[in-house]
């Protein structure tokens, strides 16, 4: 299967880790932002392949969808219940990284939700269509 990411717009994204689900991650603390485009992302092992264009769109999608909504904050969540097959943990987070740094090198203030944690969520987002987008790469 493919990458799938759904985005959304947020006028609020806060967090706070609940339950660590790596033991070799770092502690994390709450955080929040505000004016964020949002993306859940479920990584999977053919998404790990060289030739996989799936960073590249996770990325060009982003960029699309802050543009859209003239925002500058880019927030990527690894999100491994959208699709069966799930990457290597070390594998994914190294994509979220990749992403990150690719969208900081455009000029996005872009950050990561804690990796290897459930977390409490608290999203205020519009009610509008470019809110929520659903793509599979």
């Amino acid at each position: 299967m493919f990458m799938r990411v759904l985005f959304w717009y947020c006028d609020n994204f806060d967090w706070n880790p609940a339950i660590k689900t790596i033991e070799e991650v770092p502690d994390a603390q709450p955080f929040g932002c505000t004016n964020a485009v949002v993306a859940f992302i479920h990584v999977e092992p053919k998404d790990l392949d060289p030739a996989s264009s799936a960073e590249t769109k996770l990325v060009k999608n982003s960029k699309w969808l802050a543009r859209k909504w003239s925002v500058n904050q880019i927030v990527l969540h690894s999100f491994t219940h959208l699709g069966e097959e799930k990457a290597d943990p070390d594998m994914a987070q190294a994509v979220l990284n990749n992403a990150q740094v690719r969208l900081e090198t455009s000029g996005y203030d872009t950050i990561q939700t804690p990796y290897g944690y459930f977390l409490d969520l608290s999203i205020k987002a519009k009610g509008h269509p470019l809110a929520r987008i659903y793509k599979e790469f």
